[in-house]
């Protein structure tokens, strides 16, 4: 298998060897809600009941454990969105080596915190930057000037053979290789992990990768020929939200038989909410990527209707106090939450004018605010309405020409929309 000949599944297996005791293997449930909707076998892998909920551990442990003693008594450094830095963490204390971990600023205080427990004392946090990649120059420049073992989230062979160990766990947990993988993808360190492992053991299963739309870097990568830079990206797929992948995962994936999908991230969201409504799962945003890209997968594949499809869920480190965030997102993509500019005539009874001939009976008002007070005449408000279906949009609109209010739309994608989102 010439395409995965930097990293063998003899690597991965010695990987699992070294996480024998560690971790335990995740589980693989089989979900019914998604098995009816999409006519498969779905399983989700369930990597967010590890000790610290999510797979990065397996690729940070698996370098750490290999480093030398005196590699061991310098330290290591790392950066993080937070997942990884949990691994690190929980390496470092385990194995005894002392970790300086750098995280955006805009890293969750959930995230931090838990960091912060895995560690204990062997553990300093440093925030710099607003994204990962700010990290990752500052971890890059820490281990240049004090002889630190840098640890990367993806592209180094010993992290990719230890994100791997979720394939041998699969194929032990299922009477037959499934017909196809769903992961998530980030800088790449997973998907290529897997794709080496299977490629060997189970050639026949369909590795798909899925990326966030807002930071499709693999995708970029894929169409230059080698990683490229992506001059900006939506962070809010933060375990997912890499400006540009590494080149080690790409190599192994793009010589290898491969499938990409982007995501919205409104269809993330969405898919956050079901998991947590229907299967009790509290899944991050790029724990619900595989999930999210499971409609789309069937189109890609190709997949039988009876196929055995595994969609992994990568990590459970949710803030709480962003479900405002992804509630709003997830009601956007559906169609059912939309923005106006109307514009009121300053008189008694406007406001019901516009409640009872503009607003349909299921139709509601989450947002109402004056943007402008200085007019005698007319008041413009900024209106958010949340539709009771899909399908009243384009009857909402028609009710609005025929209304004598001036009325404008704030549409997706505008740098109006940018500040409500």
């Amino acid at each position: 298998m010439t395409w995965s000949a930097s990293l063998r599944a003899a690597d991965v297996d010695a990987a699992s060897a070294r996480l024998a005791g560690v971790i335990e293997p995740s589980p693989l449930h089989p979900c019914e809600r998604l098995s009816r909707a999409s006519g498969w076998q779905v399983y989700l892998k369930r990597e967010d009941l590890q000790a610290v909920r999510s797979y990065k551990l397996r690729g940070a442990f698996n370098l750490m454990a290999q480093l030398t003693e005196a590699e061991r008594a310098a330290g290591v450094v790392c950066a993080s969105a937070g997942n990884h830095a949990q691994g690190v963490a929980f390496a470092g204390r385990r194995l005894g080596i002392s970790a300086r971990i750098y995280l955006p600023r805009a890293t969750s205080r959930q995230k931090r915190d838990r960091i912060a427990v895995h560690g204990g004392e062997r553990v300093e946090l440093i925030m710099v930057g607003d994204t990962y990649d700010d990290a990752a120059a500052a971890a890059l420049d820490h281990a240049r000037a004090t002889g630190a073992t840098l640890v990367p989230p993806f592209d180094d062979l010993r992290t990719m053979a230890g994100q791997g160990t979720i394939g041998p766990e699969i194929l032990a947990g299922l009477a037959s290789p499934p017909d196809a993988l769903v992961v998530p993808v980030g800088g790449g360190g997973l998907m290529s992990g897997l794709v080496a492992y299977l490629g060997e053991r189970a050639p026949s299963v369909r590795v798909i990768g899925a990326e966030p739309a807002g930071a499709a870097s693999m995708t970029a990568a894929l169409a230059a020929g080698g990683p490229v830079t992506l001059e900006e990206i939506d962070p809010f797929v933060d375990g997912a939200a890499v400006r540009r992948v590494g080149q080690a995962p790409f190599e192994v994936i793009s010589r290898s038989p491969h499938a990409m999908l982007t995501v919205d991230e409104g269809a993330v969201c969405t898919a956050m909410l079901a998991l947590y409504q229907n299967e009790g799962i509290i899944a991050e945003p790029a724990g619900a990527l595989a999930v999210a890209a499971l409609p789309a997968a069937a189109e890609l594949a190709g997949l039988p209707e009876d196929a055995v499809v595994v969609a992994l869920i990568s990590g459970g480190n949710n803030d709480v106090s962003r479900y405002g965030e992804v509630i709003e997102r997830s009601l956007v993509h559906s169609g059912l939450k939309h923005y106006f500019l109307v514009e009121f005539a300053q008189q008694p009874g406007a406001l019901r004018r516009f409640l009872d001939e503009v607003l349909g009976p299921d139709d509601d008002i989450t947002l109402f605010e004056y943007v402008k007070r200085n007019n005698r005449e007319t008041g413009p408000a900024l209106v958010g309405i949340e539709l009771g279906s899909a399908d009243g949009l384009q009857p909402l609109i028609s009710r609005m020409k025929a209304s004598p209010m001036r009325i404008e739309r704030i549409s997706p994608g505008t740098p109006a929309y940018a500040y409500l989102t």
